[in-house]
């Protein structure tokens, strides 16, 4: 079966590549690469307040990965807000959990940022970090990849399935390992991306590469 690690782009996996979302509403964008372009006029005051309002219960899991890599490049602009923006979903995910109720995607949103954080706040990474702060990571110590896990668990007894969109960012988080997990991830979200088409292309995007199998031959596969 395929493993990701390998085929996907350069780069930091979570960070450099951006989440395909159609005409779905994410934090502002004027940039026509993975990166700021440097003339954006966004306001990081509103950092928080905006990623919260996106991450809405019924906004998709490629949303809020889209939205979760963006607010990460904006918070290396705010230290303050980056630990606010973790420590306010961290807070929705365990009142959620203390209530008796607990929220698989409030879960998603505070382990995928955690992640996200890693690969980006706080490194020093050549020819694309250059001249940035170097402010401390307020994820660092957070295993995001086991709130992820929580999630998925969460997601499958709710829905009764697996989350495809959800393994799609479980098998980004872990193409460096753990190698057995990443692979059950990448099955899982190619199976669903037989009838979620916008996953289909995220996935195509990113894995396939000159010395890969085409999509088509995988879903045949699979």
């Amino acid at each position: 079966m395929l493993s990701f690690a390998g085929t996907a782009q350069a780069g930091p996996p979570l960070i450099c590549h951006t989440i395909e979302i159609g005409q779905a509403k994410s934090l502002p964008w004027i940039s026509h690469s993975w990166n700021l372009s440097g003339g954006e006029n966004y306001d990081t005051k509103n950092l928080v307040r905006d990623t919260l309002e996106i991450l809405a219960p019924d906004t998709p899991v490629l949303v809020r990965m889209e939205t979760l890599r963006r607010a990460t490049l904006y918070a290396r602009q705010d230290p303050v807000a980056a630990k606010e923006l973790l420590a306010r979903l961290h807070a929705r995910a365990t009142s959620a959990e203390s209530s008796g109720h607990p929220d698989a995607l409030a879960w998603f949103d505070v382990g995928y940022l955690a992640e996200t954080y890693k690969q980006w706040l706080g490194q020093n990474l050549p020819h694309m970090t250059d001249g940035m702060r170097m402010d401390a990571n307020p994820a660092a110590g957070v295993d995001g990849y086991a709130l992820v896990k929580k999630a998925l668990a969460l997601r499958a007894a709710a829905l009764h399935a697996d989350d495809p969109q959800m393994e799609f960012a479980a098998a980004l988080i872990t193409l460096s390992g753990p190698q057995d997990e990443h692979r059950q991830h990448a099955q899982k979200a190619i199976a669903g991306a037989k009838t979620d088409s916008l996953l289909a292309q995220n996935l195509s995007a990113r894995f396939i590469g000159p010395q890969t199998e085409t999509m088509s031959q995988l879903f045949v596969k699979n």
